[in-house]
């Protein structure tokens, strides 16, 4: 009966979804958790496009996958509700307004002298305490037990003892190694529907999208060392990224500065400064990649940077469909996960110290603003974009009392 209902629910227009998701792109702030509320109000309860049960089992498989949850929750309702292309109406719609208005920050700032403006410092500070209430709240969930809270202090130590990309890449691939011979699975957020998520792709459609995504995981980067391009290795830096990020937006910031401040393609400070910038505007955090992608190399970065780091989201959603059923049943799968994520826990906090903390805090007084923004933001409940503009306020003032 659920599955029918699904099949009849399944005729909406592509241009309905894109439009109902770029309505979310323009007023979902909050970060990825708030995104989900969002969608249930607006996909679920309000349009009804589809039932509980199934949104559950849908949110479950994106927090399996690697990659912006939220993004991926919206990607795999407009595949049910419109086929492939409302699956990309829907991305394009909740992504375009946070895309185009970083882009826009980043010709701002590439116009006006960064030096030590005032501005500029509230921002980085900023970051600091908005990485840390999310290096503390994913410990509460991620790092709870003593072989967790292990790997994910083992993970800081190794990723600062020996810092890039490929290391981050070797914690995760080690604890998941770990995880699944020495954790039990948590189970986390099974849905106990039975129908599931309706299997819109072929099995053999579902595996030739998971192939495509590993050999372009392993390709770009061969082909990135045969050929002189920066916007070549703009897209292996960003497809890696988006493919390997597993719990959340925060996460992609030590990968992504990995990659992009050691090229010279932008300096530590303009990158956190447009992290923080990114808190204050609505939409996925992913879109930082627009930001990143426009201060290296323009338009045609904001536009190749997006699409790379967004790229393997729609592969992995859209490959996973038709097997969920069976990799949700995966104790070992579910074990592993669990200690990736503890080991992103540990990465996430080595960032929070380098590059985060070590540009933003000089002095005590610095300190004691990131203690009162960190205040704001877990006890108080600010959300991050106002702490984000308050902390750009603050700065300016101080810019114009020296």
């Amino acid at each position: 009966m659920a599955a029918k209902k699904q099949a009849a629910n399944r005729h909406g227009s592509v241009w309905e979804v894109g439009i109902t998701a770029l309505r979310l792109g323009l007023t979902s702030f909050g970060g990825p958790v708030a995104h989900l509320g969002y969608f249930y109000e607006e996909y679920v309860k309000r349009k009804k496009w589809i039932d509980d049960k199934t949104y559950a089992d849908l949110v479950a498989l994106c927090q399996f996958l690697p990659g912006p949850a939220s993004s991926q929750v919206g990607i795999g309702i407009g595949l049910m509700r419109a086929g492939v292309w409302g699956a990309l109406a829907a991305w394009l719609g909740f992504t375009l307004p946070s895309a185009v208005a970083l882009s826009l920050v980043a010709v701002w700032l590439q116009h006006h002298s960064w030096g030590d403006a005032g501005w500029m410092h509230g921002l980085l500070m900023a970051a600091v305490a908005v990485v840390a209430q999310a290096v503390w709240e994913m410990a509460r969930k991620f790092a709870v037990g003593r072989l967790e809270a292990t790997i994910a202090t083992i993970a800081a130590v190794a990723v600062l003892l020996v810092p890039g990309a490929w290391s981050q890449v070797a914690v995760i691939a080690a604890a998941g190694g770990i995880g699944a011979f020495g954790l039990r699975s948590k189970n986390v957020a099974l849905s106990s529907s039975v129908a599931g998520i309706p299997p819109f792709i072929r099995r053999s459609i579902g595996a030739t999208l998971l192939l495509l995504f590993a050999v372009l995981l392993v390709a770009l980067p061969l082909v990135r060392a045969s050929i002189s391009s920066p916007l070549w290795a703009l897209f292996d830096s960003f497809y890696r990224a988006g493919a390997l990020v597993f719990g959340g937006g925060h996460v992609v910031l030590p990968l992504l500065e990995a990659e992009v401040v050691p090229q010279g393609w932008i300096t530590a400070s303009q990158f956190l400064a447009g992290y923080s910038a990114a808190q204050a505007v609505p939409g996925p955090l992913f879109t930082f990649a627009a930001y990143i992608g426009m201060a290296s190399f323009g338009w045609k970065g904001a536009l190749v940077a997006t699409i790379a780091i967004f790229l393997p989201s729609f592969l992995l959603v859209l490959g996973a469909f038709p097997f969920w059923h069976w990799l949700r049943h995966q104790p070992r799968f579910q074990a592993a996960l669990v200690g990736m994520n503890a080991a992103v826990v540990g990465i996430l906090l080595a960032a929070l110290y380098d590059p985060i903390w070590t540009k933003a805090v000089n002095e005590p007084a610095d300190f004691a603003f990131v203690l009162g923004a960190f205040l704001l933001l877990a006890v108080w409940k600010w959300p991050a974009w106002a702490v984000v503009l308050v902390s750009f306020a603050g700065g300016l003032w101080h810019s114009f009392v020296q």
